[in-house]
């Protein structure tokens, strides 16, 4: 008797230890409701932070980022070590931490918009207190290496933003209106739908649940962490830049041994770009390669979904739930 009383004393010590991980403190208690941040209003203020590679077009990207925000009617304030530059990194692990740290604490700021991608989120993730973003709950915005921040938010049981970055406003201007447009329109509650032309190798079909995913790389790179997400009953968007098709297939297969595909809706492929070529060639395309992973699900998959790595790069709610309809001619994206 006196040993069971120590056993449960013990498993209540460590139930409430501060110490669980982050999906374990943290997953809610119905993962299908979301807490959505307030859609953005005139005179709301953006946090420009840089979490991963070096700005190398800072003073470019500053003034361009100043002059969208501004015409929006919104205000915009930078991390202080925005310009910072540590070789690969956008200032030290520390820098980086405290940039985004104090964009997730502050009250008054409404949006995290990410300057740019690369490398670099996934070593600080882990040093980040989320207790003030519950608190001040705000839009968090980019895609590429900012997989790790959406993956950690839906964990926590928000919405997020996956869209372009700041970055990208360096790029033509003409190409880029879309993503502009998109950006927007999501930010301040505006997106209601997408219409796509269908692609021929789409498995038709409909679905709905929570959209999820991001970069195929970073999915990859977080199986078995706590910033690894569940696809039970959710539609999965995945992206990738600059792999070869060997190593997409390699990343693929880890997804689905990790049982990635096994219980979720659909999967939306967006941008698969830059590919380089193998040698000896791999012998199929991208879609059949694709295929052949989710050859035993029964479930709708579009391709060429306009979002990820390219010019045309539209927003999507991360952590909506959301209904897609794939037919010969049309893809249809409901939020």
């Amino acid at each position: 008797m006196i040993l069971n009383t120590l056993m449960w004393c013990l498993l209540m010590v460590i139930n409430t230890s501060p110490n669980k991980t982050l999906m374990e403190r943290s997953t809610p208690l119905n993962p299908s409701e979301m807490i959505r941040p307030s859609n953005l209003k005139l005179g709301d203020t953006v946090a420009v932070i840089a979490t991963a590679s070096i700005l190398k077009q800072d003073a470019e990207v500053i003034q361009k980022t100043k002059t969208l925000l501004t015409s929006w009617g919104l205000n915009v304030v930078f991390g202080n070590h925005l310009e910072t530059k540590s070789h690969h990194f956008a200032g030290t692990d520390a820098q980086r931490t405290s940039d985004l740290q104090w964009a997730l604490d502050h009250p008054n700021i409404k949006a995290i918009w990410c300057a740019r991608g690369g490398y670099g989120t996934l070593r600080i993730i882990d040093n980040l207190d989320f207790e003030g973003f519950k608190t001040h709950p705000k839009w968090v915005v980019g895609y590429s290496d900012v997989t790790v921040l959406h993956n950690t938010l839906n964990n926590l049981g928000y919405e997020s933003l996956h869209a372009m970055m700041c970055i990208n406003l360096t790029e033509d201007s003409e190409a880029i209106k879309p993503s502009i447009e998109t950006l927007k329109n999501a930010l301040f509650g505006q997106l209601k739908s997408y219409e796509i032309d269908s692609h021929s190798e789409n498995k038709t079909g409909k679905a709905s649940g929570q959209l999820v995913g991001g970069n195929l790389s970073l999915l990859t790179a977080a199986l078995g962490s706590n910033t690894s997400i569940d696809t039970l009953g959710k539609i999965i968007f995945i992206e990738e830049i600059g792999e070869y098709k060997y190593h997409i297939d390699r990343q693929f297969q880890s997804l689905k041994r990790a049982g990635y595909f096994d219980h979720c809706s659909a999967v939306i492929i967006g941008n698969m770009s830059k590919l380089e070529t193998n040698t000896p060639a791999w012998g199929q395309s991208i879609e059949a390669l694709i295929l052949e992973v989710l050859n035993d699900r029964n479930i709708p998959v579009v391709f060429g979904f306009p979002a990820g790595h390219e010019l045309e790069n539209r927003a999507l709610y991360f952590g909506r739930s959301i209904q897609i309809e794939v037919t010969k001619s049309k893809t249809r994206v409901l939020f």
